[in-house]
């Protein structure tokens, strides 16, 4: 099979921040647009402007700051494709912390941590052994370390039974990371209904059949645009026509 290669220069575009126009750091979208920036240089420039950037679309006339969040997603494809960015914003970031005398944050030193031992098993060509006893110390790291995504951008969901067939769920209501996606929803409910696979359940928003792979984001933005919270999903057994 024939692979191209890309260079990063063909795709410097859609991952610098149109702002400062270096790459996107801390990567953080508009929730009407979805237009990425850097947050420092989107927060800064929403202090005098209420719209996007690069559109110009009117974000929210008095409080655009709550209409935009952290794409954990994008800064992530981001880091994979610079290469040494995370390593560099990471000593920056220590260095900045440093010269005011402050602790440095926990999130900026696990990041720290986990992008060194990722780089220098890159230098020093170790093998996947080491690979494995990285991954186990990582699992004896305490629970109270990861966040679960909680540092995530939250979406309020209500899931209401719309068929005969299955019953309701005792909570309704959820509130989970919009980085979740329609698939968590159906193992979150078919556990919760004790059924034998999440593979019988169709989601719906507005009546609309959801994809397993959209994020709840996606569908808020879509979907549920210019209704108030909570994003009202039903749930139903698949194929059922009602």
């Amino acid at each position: 099979m024939l692979t191209r290669k890309i260079k990063l220069w063909d795709i410097n575009a859609h991952i610098t921040c149109r702002l400062c126009s270096g790459y996107l750091i801390d990567a953080t979208t508009v929730t009407e647009c979805l237009h990425t920036f850097c947050r420092s240089c989107l927060v800064k420039y929403l202090e005098e402007n209420n719209t996007c950037p690069t559109c110009r679309i009117v974000i929210h006339q008095s409080h655009p700051l709550q209409y935009i969040g952290h794409d954990r997603t994008m800064q992530d494809i981001v880091y994979k494709l610079v290469p040494g960015l995370q390593e560099a914003e990471m000593r920056k970031q220590r260095e900045f912390y440093h010269r005011l005398g402050l602790e440095v944050p926990g999130d900026t030193k696990g990041e720290a941590c986990s992008a060194k031992p990722h780089l220098d098993s890159h230098r020093s060509g170790e093998t996947k052994a080491d690979d494995s006893s990285n991954k186990e110390a990582a699992e004896e790291k305490p629970e109270e370390d990861s966040d679960y995504h909680r540092s995530d951008e939250q979406v309020s969901i209500c899931l209401e039974c719309n068929s005969s067939k299955l019953r309701g769920l005792k909570r309704k209501w959820i509130r989970c990371s919009a980085q979740a996606t329609v698939l968590h929803l159906k193992k979150f409910i078919a556990k919760k209904l004790n059924l034998s696979s999440f593979n019988e359940l169709d989601i719906l928003c507005n009546e609309e059949i959801l994809g397993k792979d959209h994020t709840l984001k996606f569908v808020v933005v879509t979907r549920w645009r210019f209704k108030k919270a909570p994003l009202l999903l039903h749930y139903r057994p698949k194929m059922d026509l009602l």
